[in-house]
């Protein structure tokens, strides 16, 4: 049994019809180059994954909405009413779909009766991969086509994104409901965070994969540090404007960096300046050299990515670390980086298909022990952004 047919027959059974819902999906992310560049002006390297979010949803004919998780099944049944869509604390996960109906109404989408939704998320707890833009998107597109609305896709990335930031509080950009509302099978994206220009690019593996790394270890320094990295480049790019017309750390070039970083007078903020500048050159070249096919490239500026942020950014750690440099050591391996805010999640790299199992048993024992635990292994495939699904994903 497929996982449509499967989750199909949850939905009648947990919502006691034999009606069949409509099937949408939203994957995870994961960005392969680009990190903690989109705050500074600069560009990411987002691809959607193959595993993510599914909803299964009816129409009703009253005002009720009924929502289920497969994941969180001993919260039960959330149910509200069109008329009440305010951020509840016991609602848990359904805030997110919930504020995502808020905001279309909000913007004049339609939405005059309520609905019964099933979710199922196949996306690794914990691991840094967007599950939460991953359930906005897949409600966003479940209700375009539930109710025949037209939402511009970049308008539903944007929901989502404020759903983050007013709706839930949490200060993110806009990458993640980005590359899952816009991602394409076998391409990445180039992005420009600030003005939403975005360029795809073919990630043609042939005997290679995508390999996540799970650390197992919670970003407990993340929030902390993210705000501290944050106000360091804002200082740094302070005082560059006193020679220069510039808006961000992304608009420079590292010639330019070089030429002027003498402006910054703290050492520490001149290494996260150095790091804003050099991540977002690497990015530009990673798009020329995916377009060039040139996978052995692409995996040089990931190992320099990472060796920009534990050195200059400094937000990996050990566990990062152990992960990244026993890649580097395995034959087969192209490039392999830290990905996310740092300071735990996940690590990725490129490996040849004929070399996985080698990798993960490698990288395992040393991790075990270095760290005392054991890491997690997942292969990803690079998917398309969300959609309405008929049969298998």
């Amino acid at each position: 049994m497929n996982t449509i047919e499967n989750l199909t027959n949850k939905f009648r059974s947990i919502f006691d019809t034999n009606k069949t819902p409509r099937t949408f999906f939203a994957p995870g992310r994961i960005n392969l180059i680009g990190e903690h560049t989109d705050y500074n002006g600069g560009h990411v390297f987002p691809a959607s994954l193959s595993f993510g979010t599914y909803a299964l949803g009816l129409k009703r004919e009253d005002q009720k909405l009924r929502f289920y998780s497969l994941n969180f099944p001993e919260i039960g049944m959330v149910e509200c009413d069109l008329s009440d869509l305010a951020f509840e604390e016991g609602h848990n996960w359904a805030n997110y779909p919930k504020g995502i109906l808020l905001y279309l109404i909000e913007s004049g989408h339609e939405i005059l009766h309520g609905a019964d939704i099933l979710f199922y998320g196949n996306i690794p707890n914990g691991a840094g991969l967007s599950s939460s833009a991953s359930i906005e998107l897949a409600t966003g597109v479940l209700f375009e086509g539930l109710f025949g609305l037209n939402i511009g896709r970049i308008q539903m990335i944007q929901l989502g994104q404020k759903v983050e930031n007013e709706y839930i509080g949490v200060n993110s950009g806009i990458m993640d409901q980005f590359a899952i509302g816009m991602g394409k099978k076998d391409h990445a994206i180039l992005l420009n965070c600030q003005t939403l220009e975005y360029e795809y690019a073919p990630l043609s593996l042939n005997d290679y994969v995508i390999m996540i790394i799970n650390t197992n270890k919670q970003r407990t320094l993340a929030g902390s540090k993210y705000n501290e990295r944050r106000a360091q480049c804002e200082e740094a790019l302070r005082q560059l404007q006193k020679e220069l017309s510039i808006h961000s750390l992304g608009e420079l070039t590292t010639d330019q960096f070089e030429e002027y970083k003498h402006l910054i007078t703290d050492e520490i903020n001149q290494k996260r300046a150095k790091h804003a500048v050099y991540e977002n050159a690497r990015t530009l070249e990673a798009l020329e050299r995916l377009q060039q096919g040139d996978l052995i490239h692409f995996g040089k500026l990931m190992n320099a990515s990472h060796l920009s942020l534990r050195d200059d950014y400094e937000v990996s750690c050990l566990e990062l670390d152990t992960v990244v440099k026993t890649a580097w050591e395995i034959e087969g391996v192209l490039g392999a980086r830290m990905t996310g805010a740092g300071f735990g999640g996940c690590a990725i790299a490129i490996v040849a298909k004929e070399n996985v199992t080698e990798f993960e048993e490698n990288i395992n024992a040393i991790y075990r022990e270095v760290v005392g635990y054991d890491a997690t292994f997942y292969q990803a495939s690079i998917g398309d952004g969300a959609k309405e699904i008929s049969e298998e994903c």
